[in-house]
């Protein structure tokens, strides 16, 4: 986990090829100050400047001479990605020079571009297309986006046989040593000695092999105000004795998504120095069957004290996040915020790239909602609706984890979450899909990093660098 500069972008040589972006609009008036040769070759290629087209120009002596990108928005984040994988390797340029902000975006999406997770394969290394670094790029904001978003789709994709809950400890304790974070890790029966008892519940049918535990790391000054991440780690679901079907249960490796982001926002914020007293706590288990496994309709017991009557045991996230909060609500932080690949609901609601935030806290929430659409990673708020919360009203506990209702699955969920968050702390809670079903330039199929950069320019808003 060591950083370092990002491998495909370096310093400004005076051999790299020119690269120009260019919309619709742009484009007649940039040929009409070309020579003929230009001008005659873009349009014996068609090259009409639509959304991802590239055209190769030729320089007079055969080689590439320059490169023409075309966009659909000028302030499309992703545009470079669609660079690296259609160039020859070489290095690069961007011209004219972007202004800060666009320089940025594309120096990012073309060192994601590069991404691709080949842990498991035998063949040789890709030699990508090398981009110069923009002038006005802010390197150290791309170098811990970097960072943060490889990390997170590297957790993701790594099956689960390779990343169980000790597997997420250790990612958890390299992320520590770099970062001279304090780690501690509560495992097994000690959830139970320790009142973490509706983690253990989830995690105990797969105890023999996989112990489940919660991750707990602290970075910064102790006086500092308190910021809390918490994320949902479970490494793979099977719904329990609530059975998921084949088809459902394919992608769940991918179900400790929220513990990859609480990790790779933590990265972030430890690489910029911010000046709070950070805290990551990671409930993680497998949620598995055997004959040690939670029922439907036992009753569990929680950090806070509240009884769940377990209504699915496919309902395990919230389980395992609602001891984590109440623990994180007892310090009472200036901010606590927690992510989960919680429900399909949110999925059906607002699609896969759009992650639900949910919030007690107007403020909270704005800064979320702006940030997003600054760093062009928007997510979408959906309502903590009281008259909802009788959903989860149980006859033989103080509450149950699912609604026997066909609706609103987001919605009951957050307000089950709600229910272990201390009135006065501001929180919010995202469910996301973490998961690209297809590629796009940048995005390959596979695990992926939704609201991050948002969520650290809204926490870094409140408490910016000194």
């Amino acid at each position: 986990m060591e950083s370092s500069v990002p491998d495909y972008l370096v310093e400004a040589g005076a051999g790299a090829v020119e690269v120009t972006a260019l919309d619709k609009a742009a484009l007649a008036p940039w040929l009409a100050g070309q020579p003929e040769t230009v001008r005659a070759w873009v349009a014996a290629t068609g090259f009409k400047a639509e959304d991802g087209a590239v055209c190769l120009v030729p320089a007079a002596d055969g080689r590439l001479g320059r490169v023409l990108l075309g966009l659909a928005d000028q302030d499309d984040p992703w545009a470079f990605a669609a660079l690296p994988g259609r160039l020859p390797p070489g290095d690069y340029r961007i011209v004219p020079e972007p202004e800060s902000r666009a320089a940025t975006q594309a120096a990012l999406a073309w060192s994601l571009a590069t991404y691709s997770f080949e842990r498991y394969k035998k063949r040789a290394a890709k030699t990508w297309p090398r981009l110069a670094w923009p002038e006005a790029a802010d390197r150290a904001q791309v170098q811990r986006s970097h960072d943060a978003i490889t990390l997170v789709r590297d957790l993701i994709n790594t099956p689960a046989a390779d990343m169980g809950p000790a597997e997420l400890a250790n990612a958890a304790e390299q992320m520590a040593a770099r970062f001279g974070a304090r780690l501690r890790v509560i495992v097994g029966d000690g959830l139970l000695a320790e009142n973490y008892p509706a983690i253990h519940a989830v995690g105990r049918a797969a105890a023999s092999h996989r112990r489940p535990r919660l991750i707990d790391l602290a970075w910064g000054d102790e006086a500092a105000p308190k910021v809390t991440l918490v994320g949902k780690g479970v490494c793979f679901d099977t719904g329990g004795l609530d059975l998921k079907p084949s088809s459902g249960m394919k992608l769940m490796k991918k179900d400790m998504g929220g513990a990859a982001h609480v990790l790779g926002l933590a990265s972030m914020i430890m690489a910029a120095g911010l000046p709070i007293r950070l805290r990551v706590l990671i409930p993680a288990v497998e949620n598995s069957v055997s004959g040690d496994a939670m029922r439907p309709l036992d009753v569990l017991a929680t950090r806070k004290g509240l009884s769940v009557e377990i209504g699915n045991t496919d309902a395990e996230g919230r389980l395992i996040l609602c001891d984590a909060l109440a623990e994180a609500s007892a310090e009472a932080p200036a901010l606590l915020i927690d992510m989960a690949t919680l429900t399909g609901a949110a999925r059906s609601a607002l699609g896969t790239d759009l992650p639900a935030l949910f919030s007690n806290d107007d403020r909270l929430a704005d800064d979320i909602l702006r940030a997003g659409e600054a760093e062009a990673e928007p997510v979408w708020r959906l309502p903590l609706h009281k008259p909802y919360r009788r959903m989860l009203d149980s006859k033989v506990a103080d509450l149950t984890n699912a609604s026997d209702s066909p609706h609103a699955g987001a919605i009951t969920a957050a307000l089950f979450l709600q229910e272990f968050v201390a009135p006065g702390v501001a929180w919010a809670h995202l469910d996301l899909m973490a998961w690209n079903g297809a590629s796009r330039p940048g995005r390959p199929e596979g695990g992926e990093a939704l609201a991050l950069r948002a969520l650290f320019r809204a926490i870094a808003g409140r408490f910016p660098p000194l």
